[in-house]
């Protein structure tokens, strides 16, 4: 595992370079080609030329905490010398510490790069720790490859909020063999194919917005992108874990003029032990921007888990419902939904922006209406009530119950009329 697993979430330092760099006229887009030299520089050769063999510029970074083979065009020692601390306290004896600090190293370094066209690393455990966490840091849409060890399990911590692609290598990084050569050749090539055949956004004058979706809410998603479309760029997302955190660093970098947060089931998740959590900074975007946010109870009624087994015992005589055979979910009880509700309401009140809440009084997702299986009108009503005493109102942050369902088309309807309502009292 990871030298230190907690250099996997380490935060953007400049939040606004997340989308869109500032490249220097005099720099030359180049690959960069990343690994530790001293037990992985045949591959990282290997992978070099055939970069260049393409036509494009490379530069080929040493990331070891050893010292430098020859033929490298960043030495460790200039990669460490970024530290704030300088190379000494990269260099150091204990192996944790030293690539944690050359993990906070090279993010320096690379941040610092304004020739970025691509870049790829080639790691084990110790080298993704350190590479991941500034890979990420580089702008959605520059290609970011890391060919590691780690890629046969979870590699959500690598990844995280990021377009970061892992790619398994089936044997170890142990030097060039029938295997390595095909899968490392691969990489190469599609690292060289997506710096060459980069694609460029097209202009659209329409301001982007986040949006939250699940299965289970789909329908209303559907109904107020639509409305949206004439005026805004509408970008969904998915409920979960990293796609609420992808959309609230987009949303803090500048790039989404709003937020419309129909789908909070990630909330639950963090609350009761799902497998979706938010992150504990939920909201927090929101909160610091002043951006206009639209929220609503979309799937609140429900904890996510995987397979069935995965379920917790203390859960296992809960009303549960398969969504597929990957995903089991459970309802949330009034008394969860009690906790859930004053969570919410905590969280809206750090909000200085315009903030509209709406209750869906006849249920809260596609499992929650009359004969559904999770029907259930006084868990319901505990959610509704607990974020209405929670919330402080005001001209700015309003709570406010409609009767219908949320896959209504009339309450996607209210819930556009609202954000337009929000967009023009917004000072941002």
């Amino acid at each position: 595992m990871p030298s230190n697993p907690r250099l996997l979430r380490t935060p953007l330092a400049h939040p606004r370079s997340l989308v869109t760099p500032v490249p220097d006229p005099s720099s030359t887009p180049r690959a960069y080609i990343v690994g530790t030299g001293d037990t992985k520089g045949e591959e990282l050769r290997y992978v070099r030329d055939l970069v260049a063999a393409t036509g494009l510029l490379t530069s080929l970074v040493d990331i070891g905490t050893r010292g430098t083979p020859n033929g490298f065009d960043v030495s460790a020692a200039e990669v460490a010398s970024f530290h704030p601390e300088g190379t000494t306290r990269v260099f150091v004896q204990d192996r944790g510490e030293a690539v944690a600090a050359m993990a906070l190293a090279f993010t320096r370094f690379l941040q610092q790069r304004t020739d970025v066209a691509g870049a790829i690393g080639l790691a084990g455990s110790g080298g993704s720790a350190i590479i991941a966490p500034a890979f990420r840091t580089l702008p959605v849409g520059v290609p970011k490859m890391l060919v590691s060890t780690m890629a046969g399990s979870d590699v959500s911590a690598y990844v995280d909020a990021s377009d970061l692609q892992m790619l398994n290598p089936v044997t170890d990084l142990a030097g060039l063999n029938r295997v390595t050569r095909v899968i490392l050749g691969n990489a190469a090539h599609a690292l060289a194919g997506m710096v060459s055949r980069r694609i460029v956004p097209p202009a659209d004058e329409r301001p982007a917005v986040g949006l939250t979706m699940y299965g289970v809410t789909t329908p209303c998603l559907q109904a107020i992108v639509a409305r949206l479309k004439p005026t805004f760029d509408g970008l969904v997302f998915h409920a979960t874990s990293t796609g609420v955190r992808s959309l609230e660093r987009l949303l803090e970098s500048g790039y989404l003029a709003g937020f419309i947060d129909v789908t909070t089931s990630d909330i639950p998740d963090l609350l009761f032990g799902g497998f979706f959590p938010a992150s504990t900074d939920r909201l927090g975007a929101t909160a610091r921007t002043g951006f206009p946010y639209v929220g609503s109870c979309g799937a609140l009624d429900m904890v996510n888990f995987r397979a069935p087994e995965t379920v917790p015992d203390r859960y296992r005589k809960r009303k549960l419902h398969p969504h597929n055979p990957y995903i089991t979910l459970m309802r949330t009880t009034p008394e969860e939904n009690r906790l859930v509700g004053h969570w919410i309401g905590e969280r809206l009140n750090r909000c200085a922006g315009p903030v509209r809440f709406l209750i869906p009084e006849k249920g809260v997702s596609g499992l929650d209406a009359p004969g559904g299986p999770f029907f259930d009108p006084e868990a319901d009503e505990a959610l509704f009530a607990a974020i209405e005493e929670s919330v402080v109102q005001n001209a700015s942050r309003r709570v406010l119950r409609l009767p219908l369902h949320l896959n209504d088309p009339r309450f996607a309807e209210a819930i556009s009329t609202h954000f337009f309502e929000a967009v023009k009292n917004s000072k941002c």
